[in-house]
């Protein structure tokens, strides 16, 4: 069972319409974000980083933010956020040959080298120790700007908090994101563990 226990999602009324997000990019409101609410100024200010950070600029689509999402949380080892981010890609449009192969998006045909940059760049900044250096910096700067490195790594950043969040929370994670994460997912091992919701 999780850590804590998520609340109703009408148990804070401002968070309940901000969470209407969810709706679209998972179509349910993460556990998470009723676990957040017991501090409702959290879970406000969470998901209005959350829209903020995900919010399509131009070149880094919707798609590929995801993509980078679930490339940090499998560096972590957050199987609830690995669950999240591949069906968020999958419902904002990723390939079905990147979401069948993200796994080996370094050297799957289904990844251009621009897009291998960015997950790449997602790898090294969410390991510990980082390990972003002058090469990764070089790739980067070959296919992407400065304002494009900054919404990456807002997404990183974003998911550095989300899988210290739901790993320590052990936050039982929802049926939908149970389907995403076993179709695109299972055949690499992936499987809910501790967010089934029985084994914390």
């Amino acid at each position: 069972m999780a850590l804590v226990t998520p609340l109703s999602p009408d148990h804070d009324i401002e968070t309940k319409e901000l969470a209407e997000f969810f709706n679209e990019t998972l179509g349910f409101c993460p556990n998470s974000v009723l676990t957040m609410q017991r501090r409702p100024a959290i879970s406000k200010a969470f998901i209005n980083l959350n829209k903020a950070v995900m919010a399509n600029e131009g070149r880094v689509t919707s798609a590929l933010k995801r993509m980078i999402a679930w490339v940090s949380s499998n560096s972590t080892g957050c199987r609830y956020c690995q669950a999240h981010a591949i069906r968020a890609a999958e419902r904002y449009g990723a390939e079905q040959e990147q979401l069948d192969n993200i796994w080996e998006y370094r050297t799957h045909p289904a990844f251009n080298d621009a897009e291998r940059a960015a997950l790449d760049f997602s790898l090294a900044a969410s390991l510990v120790p980082n390990a972003v250096d002058a090469d990764i910096k070089k790739r980067l700067y070959d296919y992407w700007d400065e304002g494009e490195i900054v919404e990456m790594l807002g997404v990183i950043s974003l998911f550095g908090y989300l899988n210290r969040w739901n790993d320590s929370m052990g936050t039982n994670i929802e049926e939908g994101a149970v389907e995403s994460g076993d179709q695109y997912l299972g055949k690499h091992g992936w499987e809910s563990g501790k967010h089934d919701g029985s084994q914390y």
